[in-house]
């Protein structure tokens, strides 16, 4: 069976389910008193056992706990525990460790050691795959939370187009107070503690507690980030790279921000298209431009007055997963359609209250996501320069501007202090790099830089396609090369010039019927 693809696509704009945070754990190293510096922290074994997650148990998988510092410059001070899991090699050939990361930040990635059973042929069989829940996500311990009633229907403003002084005042509230409920949440201690360079800590302990002396990395979206740092505090450590849905290490975290304003503008532009193809089904208009005209007619529509008690924020965040997978697109337009033809939102209030849960513990994806953005590097904290720069970037980038400055909005108030982002080395690494043309989460222009970074890498291009990290998804161009890649380490040839070295076929969209 194939694991849930939403953890794949997730950047900005997924609240994730979650748990609740536990207390810090105390470590029991101590320090001598006669110690003019402070002891490396020691990896202890991972006590593999049984997981709790069907499809990691129909997998193979084994699961436990890696205990780190909460604190890697104070590696006798507190520490806490990160879920991990583990389909171990079955063949006769053993290639060593694979970590990979599903994305975020703040995605939950223990589902991933399974994931290797997507690639063709047995090389997968020759790894140890891993996956991992990072600090403060999902079954890790503490987990940070801090108020699950964050996306709840009813409780956020109208819209996300600030067209009033009330809908602008409502945002810039709910955006202080969840920065300073996270501040004031059992987890707070966290929020010193979790920019990249700290998850890549983590994952030096975790290779030390399996005994690795290099591992791979499979890493998609923001997981491609994250194993560039790691590529470039610890080169002498990296086997094998593939990275899906590449991030551009320019501009973290506000400038990639921006940047993705502009390319889902054009993602959703396609599905526009699309969906005035298959007009006779959902009746949203016969040109690209009709269908978004219908949009924000509906938008329109549902601000002024909620339908089944959806309003513009619920209907912006669901279409807007048109935007990160060609694959979701019959499902927006009927939801889309009922709005518009009907005047009832059934359908998107299920898919809503089922993707943005409000249960316990149900913001640990959106907590996680902005304790790393807002940390990993300064965020603008003038308001009025903010606001003036939302403002004109709005007039040629309507769609997304707006909800993802809310989104992003807690940054500006973020109670824990930022740090510097490490400056992604140039180098001879070698990786295979996979995207799509038209990424609007991870626009393309950032695989051309780690292409131009990586001076042993050979990018993969999905032509003409819009899909986020969708690699091992049945095309086999893209997926043939992964395979044969992890199995001798041979790269496509590297093509002169600041392109592509394959161009596979893209990610193909549902019949317009």
């Amino acid at each position: 069976m194939r694991p849930p693809r939403s953890l794949l696509v997730a950047t900005a704009l997924s609240l994730g389910a979650a748990l609740l945070a536990a207390p810090l754990v105390t470590s029991t190293a101590a320090v001598s008193a006669e110690a003019s510096e402070p002891a490396a922290f020691r990896a202890s074994p991972i006590a593999w056992g049984r997981c709790r997650d069907a499809f990691l148990r129909s997998s193979g998988a084994r699961c436990g706990m890696l205990t780190v510092p909460l604190d890697h410059a104070d590696p006798t001070g507190p520490t806490i525990r990160l879920a991990v899991s583990r389909v171990a090699h079955t063949g006769r050939t053993y290639r060593g460790v694979m970590f990979t990361n599903p994305g975020g930040p703040g995605g939950s990635g223990t589902f991933l050691a399974a994931y290797g059973q997507f690639v063709p042929g047995t090389v997968a069989r020759t790894y140890d795959w891993i996956g991992v829940d990072p600090r403060g996500v999902g079954a890790s311990r503490p987990a940070l939370t801090c108020d699950v009633r964050i996306a709840e229907i009813g409780t956020r403003p109208p819209s996300y187009y600030p067209t009033s002084d009330a809908i602008l005042d409502q945002w810039l509230a709910k955006s202080e107070t969840y920065a300073a409920d996270c501040g004031a949440s059992r987890a707070a201690a966290l929020l010193p503690h979790m920019r990249t360079t700290d998850t890549v800590a983590d994952l030096e302990v975790l290779r030390e507690a399996l005994g690795a002396e290099q591992v791979s990395f499979y890493g998609f979206s923001y997981g491609t980030y994250l194993a560039q740092v790691y590529a470039t505090l610890h080169p002498d450590r990296i086997d094998k790279l593939v990275l899906d849905g590449v991030l551009d290490p320019r501009g973290v975290w506000f400038d990639s921000q921006q940047q993705q304003n502009r390319a889902f503008e054009k993602a959703m532009g396609q599905f526009w298209t699309w969906a005035a193809r298959a007009n006779r089904t959902y009746r949203l208009g016969r040109t690209g431009a009709r269908v978004e005209k219908t949009y924000y007619r509906v938008l329109q529509r549902v601000t002024r007055k909620p339908v089944n008690g959806v309003g513009g924020p619920e209907v912006a965040d669901l279409t807007l997963s048109a935007g990160y997978s060609r694959s979701s697109w019959p499902d927006v337009a009927s939801m889309l359609s009922e709005v518009a033809t009907k005047g009832t939102a059934r359908r998107l209030r299920k898919a809503y209250t089922s993707g943005y849960p409000t249960t316990r513990r149900g913001d640990n994806g959106y907590a996680t996501y902005l304790a790393t953005l807002c940390t990993d590097a300064p965020w603008p904290t003038d308001l009025d320069a903010l606001l003036a720069d939302y403002a004109g970037q709005d007039r040629s980038r309507h769609f997304f501007t707006w909800p993802n400055a809310w989104y992003n909005g807690p940054c500006r108030t973020w109670p824990a202090a930022p740090g510097t982002p490490v400056d992604v080395a140039t180098s001879d690494q070698q990786a295979l790099l996979i995207s799509e043309t038209f990424d609007g989460a991870t626009p393309f222009a950032g695989a051309l830089e780690v292409r131009r970074r990586f001076g042993g890498a050979s990018l993969i291009e999905g032509v003409g396609g819009t899909t986020h990290a969708g690699s091992l998804s049945g095309i086999a161009c893209v997926d043939d090369r992964i395979a044969a890649y992890l199995a001798s380490g041979r790269l496509p040839k590297r093509r002169s010039g600041d392109r592509s070295d394959v161009r596979c076929p893209a990610i193909p969209a549902p019949p317009a019927r």
